[in-house]
This record gives structure tokens, C-alpha cells and sequence, in this order.
């Protein structure tokens, strides 16, 4: 191997299957081979089993889909905030000095230390979710595209005043064009994140999604459906990971140059 050296695509899917191949092997062979008691941790066939009883039995589907809508309607509602926040704060240094102090202090509170407070202040409804998600991405988010706007290659900028781009323009058409793969890759690593807070909120006072389940699961022992469940997650970040890499080579591909 050589470092930063690419592979093929067919080589990066291989190697990624493999990956999961190793890890369901190790998996099968410590409950199976009775390693692991099955209270504690499910085998894979039995983990398959429970999950269909939840889609069959239990509506998971409507659970899947309500916590699928908190993690969207919080995202975006963050992102929508935040993103203009983030370019006025990377373009203009008054608004940054402004600013930045307290973003810089907030995005390092716990999104879950807030929830006792969202549930005094919007009960345990669809507004305290929500409010998790949106107090977990605002902050980042806003940091991370100032950072990302305030790193346009200065020459540019020189260069766009020299053919007679005023302020407005310079932020229109040198730092957003420049910048905007890198907000677009912030804005995907956040909404990972994202899916963690929603879990969190669903643990407390909630009586539907995908935390719910886990937390139904756990009183029963039930550790096959807690595994199915954290598996369903992780499969609907994937999918919207490999969507978010889509749209950025679509929407911005001089980013692959």
C-alpha cells in the first residue's frame, strides 16, 4: 500500500463488503459458538427474525418514518439558520468578532444537557424533538461554513477586485462558488450527527420512532430487536450519505477536479 495512493471502485466496494463479511463472521462465531450469552447479545439469525416481527407485527415501518421526518424537519431547519449565518460570518470579520465567541462556546453544550429544559419549555411533543436536533447541528454547522467561506484562497478575492467586483460580488461570485463543496460536505457530516440527537430525544418522553423501540426492547430483554433497531439506523444514514455525495458531484463538480 501506498499512502493517499487511489483504488478502483471495484477495489473500494470489495473492500468495504469485506469489511462487514469479517464483521458478521466475528458476530455469528462469539454468539453462536456460545461466547456471548444470547441475553445479552443476539445472534444474527435471531436479530433477522425480530426485525421482521417489528415490520410485521408492530408497525416499525410508521416508527422508521416519524423519526426519519424529526431528523429532516430538524436538519433543515438548522441548516436554513445556519448556513447564511455561517457565509456572513466567514465573508465579513465584524459579523465573525460578533459572533464567534458565543457559537464557539455553544457548540460545545450537549445537545441531550437541554432536553429536561425543551421538555418544561415544549413538552414532549414533536416541537421538543425538533428543538434537540436543531440545538445539536445549528451551532456546528454555523462554525463549520464560516470556517469554510473565511478560507478562500486570497489571491482570488485580489483577483476579482482587480476586474472590478465590488464587495457583494466578491462574496457572490469568488468565496460562495469556492466554498460551497466544502459547506456541502460540512452540512453531510452534520446530519450524521444529526441522527444521534434524534435517538437521544426519542429515549426520553417519546412514544413513537426508532428510540422508542430500543427503549421498549431494553425492559424486555429483547437485545435482537435493540440490534435490528440500531442496524436500521445505520443503514438510512448510509443510504443518505451516499445520496449527499451524489447531489455534491451533481451540484458542484468542479469539486472533483
Amino acid at each position: 500500500m501506498i499512502p493517499l495512493k487511489p483504488v478502483s471502485a471495484q477495489r473500494k466496494v470489495a473492500l468495504g463488503l469485506a469489511f462487514f463479511v469479517l464483521f458478521v463472521a466475528a458476530w455469528s462465531l462469539a454468539t453462536f459458538g456460545g461466547f456471548v450469552s444470547k441475553t445479552f447479545l443476539a445472534d444474527p439469525i435471531t436479530m433477522v427474525k425480530e426485525g421482521y416481527a417489528l415490520f410485521a407485527q408492530h408497525g416499525f415501518a410508521k416508527d422508521v418514518g416519524i423519526t426519519i421526518w424529526r431528523v429532516v424537519g430538524g436538519f433543515v431547519l438548522a441548516a436554513a439558520l445556519a448556513v447564511p449565518l455561517g457565509i456572513a460570518m466567514g465573508a465579513y470579520k465584524p459579523i465573525e468578532a460578533f459572533f464567534e465567541p458565543f457559537v464557539s462556546f455553544a457548540r460545545y453544550l450537549p445537545a441531550s444537557a437541554f432536553i429536561p429544559l425543551l421538555i418544561l419549555w415544549a413538552g414532549i411533543g414533536e416541537m421538543q424533538k425538533l428543538l434537540v436536533i436543531f440545538i445539536g447541528s445549528f451551532f456546528q454547522i454555523v462554525l463549520m461554513v464560516a470556517v469554510s467561506v473565511g478560507a478562500t484562497r486570497r489571491d482570488l478575492i485580489e483577483a476579482a477586485y482587480t476586474l472590478g467586483a465590488d464587495a457583494r460580488g466578491v462574496v457572490r461570485r469568488v468565496m460562495l462558488p469556492n466554498s460551497s463543496p466544502a459547506i456541502a460536505e460540512s452540512l453531510r457530516l452534520v446530519l450524521g450527527w444529526a441522527w444521534t440527537y434524534v435517538i437521544v430525544a426519542e429515549l426520553i418522553g417519546a412514544s413513537s420512532g426508532i428510540g422508542h423501540m430500543i427503549t421498549d426492547s431494553q425492559a424486555l430483554l429483547n437485545t435482537g430487536q435493540i440490534i435490528f433497531g440500531i442496524i436500521v439506523i445505520g443503514i438510512i444514514g448510509l443510504i443518505s450519505d451516499f445520496l449527499f455525495k451524489w447531489a455534491n458531484h451533481a451540484l458542484f463538480p468542479w469539486s472533483l477536479a
